[in-house]
């Protein structure tokens, strides 16, 4: 079924369509640049990953490929405890960041979850510097409790190196 048929099937993702996963990720955006990483947490779903290939295999697969990232709802909750405590010396005091999203493009529809791709460009302003990170999104979203949740972030980069901006301490 493909995202357009989304808004006229029956069942949990009926009626949402790109204005309103727009808004979902712009969300997720200004929580992150915020730094409200507990609100931000509750994005997701209980069974959510949210991962970050190494630059030189963006196509990786976590069973045979190293990963910057692969956590599942466990870990990251832990990344986020971490990274509101001083125990993040990388990113203590945080980081300025601006996330921007574009070209956000609704994919297939399997079974209760919606595919979605984007572009982003996330700054990151730290120590004088400034850095950027640049790729491509693909998230799976489920309708639940009325309202749309992360069940798998890929943040693919199109950065072919870290060299500039050092290391990923940020949540892509």
């Amino acid at each position: 079924m493909t995202a357009d048929a989304v808004l006229a099937a029956p069942g949990r993702l009926a009626g949402i369509g790109r204005a309103e996963v727009e808004e979902f990720l712009y969300r997720e955006a200004a929580l992150l640049d915020d730094w409200n990483l507990d609100e931000w947490i509750t994005l997701f779903t209980e069974d959510a990953r949210y991962y970050v290939p190494c630059n030189d295999a963006p196509q990786g697969d976590a069973a045979r490929d190293l990963m910057l990232i692969d956590d599942t709802m466990f870990r990251l909750r832990a990344r986020v405890e971490r990274l509101n405590s001083r125990k993040a010396h990388r990113e203590y005091p945080h980081s300025n960041t601006s996330h921007q999203i574009a070209n956000v493009r609704l994919g297939e529809v399997e079974g209760d979850e919606l595919t979605v791709r984007a572009e982003f460009s996330v700054w990151r302003f730290r120590a004088e510097r400034a850095m950027c990170y640049v790729g491509r999104y693909t998230y799976r979203l489920r309708a639940v409790d009325g309202g749309l949740r992360i069940v798998m972030k890929h943040c693919m980069l199109s950065n072919t190196t870290l060299r500039q901006v050092s290391d990923v301490a940020i949540i892509l």
